[in-house]
């Protein structure tokens, strides 16, 4: 039997967000589309899971071309379980692709992703998985340019596998289709969240906390996802949730002493 490829739709973003719809029209023009998503937005959820809160799953829209809309109130890695076990049980999807999420997931803004940690969550059980991020932040960010790379990259990994057990990280600059030089394979950077906990009080007297901050970048390398960015170029970084530092194993053998 000669079936289309099955593709595994999720984001951070919800059920409502813009970039969901920009990722899904471009898969569908490679084969059978299923997307569950959380009810609402997920963003910085990392690869959390529920634990102590019955999951539910409701199928919300199917299109004329019979592509099907779940949303789940768990978190975008349970809706990658739940597409897995439940929906797809039968069937292994031939590819599992996550957003496209409102900003960036570059550097150490990986971590904290709930856009990677659905695509991990598929790699974790050696689904390819590929998580689209656009540089933009606004609810109606511009994702023209998205969808052209986001379409050359699915073409190229449903033609070619990637590695075992790998996820790949593609971020895309904000800027006109016109003014994308390309894809450069990259590593991450290696910045961090310089964060503020800005103290506020509430009517009652309280005292509550905002969390605001930025991206600190010294890694000037020009193999990066930082710098791939800010000269125009999406990256696309492989990434696995092997976490073992293993070039440093010998480094500590001393506590073996």
């Amino acid at each position: 039997m000669n079936q289309r490829p099955l593709i595994l739709i999720s984001n951070d973003d919800g059920h409502e967000a813009k970039g969901l719809q920009a990722l899904v029209d471009v898969a569908k023009e490679f084969g059978e589309v299923v997307v569950v998503v959380p009810d609402g937005p997920r963003s910085a959820s990392s690869h959390a899971i529920t634990m102590n809160t019955p999951l539910r799953l409701k199928l919300y829209r199917t299109d004329e071309d019979g592509t099907r809309y779940y949303r789940s109130n768990g978190m975008p890695s349970d809706c990658v379980k739940l597409g897995l076990k439940v929906i797809l049980k039968d069937r292994k999807p031939d590819l599992i692709a996550t957003g496209i999420n409102h900003g960036s997931n570059s550097s150490a803004s990986v971590l904290y992703s709930g856009t990677m940690g659905a695509a991990m969550e598929g790699s974790v059980e050696n689904h390819p998985a590929i998580g689209f991020s656009l540089l933009d932040y606004a609810p109606n960010a511009d994702f023209s340019a998205a969808q052209v790379y986001v379409r050359k990259i699915i073409g190229k990994v449903l033609a070619n596998k990637i590695p075992d057990f790998t996820a790949l990280n593609v971020n895309i600059p904000k800027a006109p289709l016109e003014e994308i030089k390309g894809v450069r394979i990259t590593r991450q950077a290696l910045g961090y969240w310089h964060e503020e906990l800005i103290e506020r009080t509430d009517p009652y007297g309280g005292k509550y906390y905002w969390l605001s901050g930025w991206l600190e970048n010294n890694d000037l390398a020009e193999d990066t996802c930082e710098w791939a960015l800010q000269h125009n170029y999406v990256s696309v970084q492989p990434v696995h949730h092997d976490l073992t530092a293993h070039q440093h194993i010998k480094k500590i053998k001393f506590l073996e002493e």
